[in-house]
């Protein structure tokens, strides 16, 4: 099975607008508004490769309801944010065949879920009016019901990525990987190997980290994380998305901030 990495990083909120100035006023730069046909509206942190999706729930269509054998993307978020409040909900990774990925979690028992196919409108960096198109392969560890884990596969990426969206007056330049936090981090490998596709990890006292073709996972106990970030790491059952790890200018932001409950760990870019 092809290894696959980071694609992007779900971060929850109550107040889009918001939350997307609180991004700006660190020095990144985030997208216009778009709105899912679904019910849920976001705005993007782009960069090669990934991006954060800055998510909330909307006004402008209903939420459906999940159904046999099909999870609600959008229904587990607003779940989410009454019972447990805005922060990291959700971790992608790159897919070129989501009916693929699909039936391989269906092969390892990680969900057996049908592929998810949405479109919508979106606006590029530029102005100009694009059309995107994503289809989602959803996977599914039983004792993390605090996070959403799926595969996605975009099918007009020429449309999707831009170098001009990529450009963030802090310097940031890259993604190099995310946080999760859990009680027992080994009690998740299974589902991590099989989610990513990656066999090879790194196991220690305080939890364990998985290089994926783009970028890492690492999961830590709370007491690493807090150790790491002096923030304390949010509550939940099995795994949950607690931090984002930035290359940019240490000089510009803070190592780690607290931010809309999600924390940012913004680490030093080096030179290739």
């Amino acid at each position: 099975m092809t290894a696959r990495g980071l694609d992007h990083l779900i971060h929850l909120v109550r107040d889009l607008d918001a939350a997307a100035a609180a991004y700006e006023r660190l020095g990144f730069r985030v997208s216009s508004e778009n709105r899912h046909p679904f019910g849920t509206k976001n705005r993007i942190v782009q960069f090669p490769g990934a991006f954060i999706e800055i998510l909330a729930i909307g006004d402008h269509a209903p939420v459906p309801d999940a159904a046999p054998g099909q999870p609600s993307f959008a229904a587990f978020h607003r779940d989410l944010l009454a019972r447990a409040g805005e922060g990291g909900s959700g971790i992608a990774l790159e897919c070129p065949d989501a009916r693929g990925d699909a039936a391989a979690f269906a092969r390892f028992g990680i969900g057996d879920f049908q592929p998810f196919f949405f479109e919508r409108r979106g606006t590029r960096a530029e102005g100009s009016d694009v059309h995107v198109a994503f289809e989602l392969a959803f996977a599914q560890d039983a004792a993390s019901p605090d996070a959403l884990f799926f595969a996605c596969d975009h099918k007009f990426p020429d449309n999707f990525w831009s170098e001009e969206a990529q450009r963030h007056p802090n310097g940031a330049t890259t993604i190099l990987g995310a946080i999760l936090t859990a009680e027992n981090p080994s009690d998740h490998h299974v589902f991590l190997k099989a989610f990513t596709g990656v066999h090879d990890f790194r196991a220690t006292s305080l939890g364990l980290s998985i290089a994926t073709p783009r970028g890492t996972l690492d999961v830590l106990t709370p007491f690493a994380f807090r150790q790491l970030t002096g923030v304390e790491a949010p509550q939940g059952d099995g795994m949950r998305l607690a931090a984002i790890r930035i290359a940019a200018p240490r000089a510009q932001i803070a190592p780690g901030t607290d931010h809309f409950g999600l924390t940012l760990v913004l680490e030093e870019a080096r030179a290739a």
